[in-house]
């Protein structure tokens, strides 16, 4: 068997959860015999080798309007993928992205291979055109594809304000549709005339998209739902859950270095991962003995977010910026805290935080949201707290400060999380009944 895995990007590029996922899968594959091989978006083609893995980079090309930005995807990138895959020749195309250079036309280049074709669904901004899933950026939405609400949503996140966004998202689509292309890159008129034709294309192209590849694959319980409301098969679906490729050591989980409350964050510096909702809160606990460790990492387009932050933070020496640590070393850091505080501000899949967490033995605080929801056991293996709420922030950590022997029996009840080797197995089977159906179908 042998899978060619397409992320977003990969390293040596900056990398999110994602890409750590798809790295240990990977390697986790290998383990177990099969080929494996990681296609990724790039500026040029190359070629290279990275810590015992194969990566292939596929040269994108310049998006030629935002119908096709918002649409079908990049003629160049798919090029470039097909030629890839001819040089590979896999059974199966993993994919771990969609966006305009691992698009529809990535989909149709393996499948005119012959090819079986899995998606995974990481995260909310594969459907979701404001990328969060919260609705006007305040409440959870249900993630049904609706043109003028998506529309709507969207054009306020990008500072058409809310009257303005709630005018244009009622324009007809065929307004756009007349106007297309005439703005690309930020907030414009024009490109406020055109969004609901522009947010209709983007529909229609994930639900092309979802109906081509073989199995949709999910991580969590919402996902999957958001799939089946809008018109995914459910028989299509297949829920696998995150793991993690860690030692399990529990008994490091026994050892404290500290009477204060030791509380980390791990992430990204940007506005969905809340960093500033959990620093507020310790800012507004003047009395209570703790101190927070932000290892952040700081992605371009974050420095303002970043500045932000820090400012929030101001003198207050209990609030430690660190620098951003390689993903090995996350667990063995964890298990120097009390708690990982996961203040998101979206629907995660995950995070694989979360359980990087559960493997150091580390108690979660976190979002009552999304995936972190559906992984912390609320008073028994953390706590989950209204999300974007300071106050009720503040007030579990100051619970949390004073009250040892609920830290104590948090930490006593984390479990160790589900491991890469099962994610593996389950993949694996996967692989073989879509590759074993793609044969007979092109027989």
């Amino acid at each position: 068997m042998k899978v060619l895995h397409v992320p977003f990007c990969f390293r040596p590029d900056r990398v999110g959860g994602t890409e750590v996922y798809v790295e240990n899968l990977a390697h986790e594959q290998l383990a177990r015999g099969m080929q494996v091989v990681i296609a990724a978006p790039a500026a040029d083609n190359a070629a290279y080798a990275m810590d015992g893995l194969e990566v292939r980079r596929f040269a994108t090309g310049p998006i030629d309007g935002l119908t096709a930005l918002y649409g079908a995807g990049d003629p160049v990138a798919s090029a470039t993928f097909g030629a890839i895959l001819d040089d590979e020749q896999p059974d199966v195309v993993h994919l771990h992205a969609f966006t305009s250079a691992v698009s529809v036309r990535s989909v149709d280049e393996a499948r005119r291979r012959g090819l079986g074709v899995v998606f995974t669904y990481h995260t909310p901004t594969v459907s979701c055109q404001r990328g969060t899933l919260l609705l006007h950026g305040r409440e959870v939405c249900d993630g049904e594809l609706l043109v003028q609400r998506c529309a709507e949503c969207a054009l306020e996140g990008l500072g058409a304000g809310r009257l303005g966004s709630q005018v244009l998202s009622r324009l007809p689509t065929v307004v756009g549709a007349a106007c297309a292309d005439f703005a690309l890159g930020g907030f414009r008129l024009w490109t406020g005339v055109q969004y609901t034709h522009l947010v209709k294309t983007r529909h229609a192209a994930v639900r092309v998209m979802l109906a081509r590849v073989q199995r949709v694959v999910v991580l969590c319980e919402w996902s999957r739902q958001l799939l089946v409301r809008n018109g995914v098969a459910a028989e299509k679906i297949v829920t696998c859950r995150h793991g993690l490729t860690f030692e399990d050591r529990p008994q490091l989980a026994a050892t404290r270095r500290s009477s204060s409350l030791r509380v980390a964050f791990f992430g990204r510096l940007h506005p969905t991962k809340g960093a500033d909702v959990l620093i507020r809160a310790v800012r507004q606990l003047v009395d209570v003995e703790l101190e927070l460790h932000v290892f952040g990492v700081e992605q371009p387009g974050d420095e303002r977010y970043a500045r932000r932050i820090r400012q929030l933070a101001g003198d207050d020496g209990r609030i430690v910026f660190e620098p951003a640590i390689p993903s090995e070393q996350v667990i063995p850091t964890l298990r120097e805290f009390d708690l990982l505080g996961v203040p998101s501000q979206w629907l995660e899949t995950g995070p694989l935080v979360v359980l990087e967490a559960f493997a150091a033995r580390t108690p979660v605080i976190g979002s009552n949201l999304g995936g972190i929801a559906e992984l912390v056991r609320d008073g028994v293996d953390g706590l989950l707290v209204q999300p974007g709420s300071v106050a009720d922030w503040a007030s579990a950590l100051r619970r949390l400060a004073e009250d040892p022997a609920l830290r104590e029996r948090l930490r006593l009840n984390v479990r160790p999380p589900r491991d890469m080797r099962a994610v593996s197995e389950d993949m694996l089977s996967l692989y073989n009944d879509i590759a074993s159906r793609s044969a007979v179908a092109a027989a």
